[in-house]
């Protein structure tokens, strides 16, 4: 992966904390901040199923998803925009996206957690995002400026 030209798309993917989720149920349209971890072009997340996003989510896996930071100068904006479909995960997955969630998140890890972190994480369950197609946004190349990638390409070439 390390030649790929679209290595900047996973980097900032990779360098980013913060992804907001959306999603749509019987409620209507609703967008969801969520901390991540990615392996790839899998976005691997942990949520309640008790939140609306995690409810919308078992009635219909498909989701939209924005990865960016808050800029004031339209210039500066990049981010990452991205479409696919979301999986609750089982047991051995899920014991998976911990360990990588830990490596990202050391608060996550049950050994040093505070008590408060502790019974959050017994409540969560994890939900891996596999994008379809991902778009990097980065108007320091000029307004608007968006490519494209399929996530098969960058998925083959991740675990090269």
């Amino acid at each position: 992966m390390r030649n790929d030209p679209h290595e900047g798309l996973l980097n900032y993917l990779q360098g980013h904390h913060v992804l907001t989720l959306a999603t749509q149920g019987p409620e209507g349209p609703w967008a969801a901040a969520v901390f991540y971890v990615n392996d790839g072009p899998d976005v691997y997340f942990l949520s309640a199923p008790s939140t609306r996003h995690a409810r919308n989510l078992a009635a219909d896996p498909r989701v939209a998803a924005t990865v960016q930071e808050d800029y004031s100068d339209w210039r500066q904006v990049k981010g990452i925009q991205l479409e696919g479909h979301v999986t609750r995960l089982d047991v051995p997955a899920s014991a998976q996206a911990a360990t990588l969630f830990v490596r990202k998140f050391p608060f996550t890890d049950a050994r040093l957690a505070d008590q408060v972190i502790a019974m959050a994480m017994n409540k969560i369950a994890w939900y891996r995002l596999r994008a379809s197609v991902l778009y990097l946004i980065d108007n320091s190349r000029g307004f608007g400026s968006r490519e494209r990638f399929e996530s098969g390409h960058l998925r083959k070439n991740w675990l090269k």
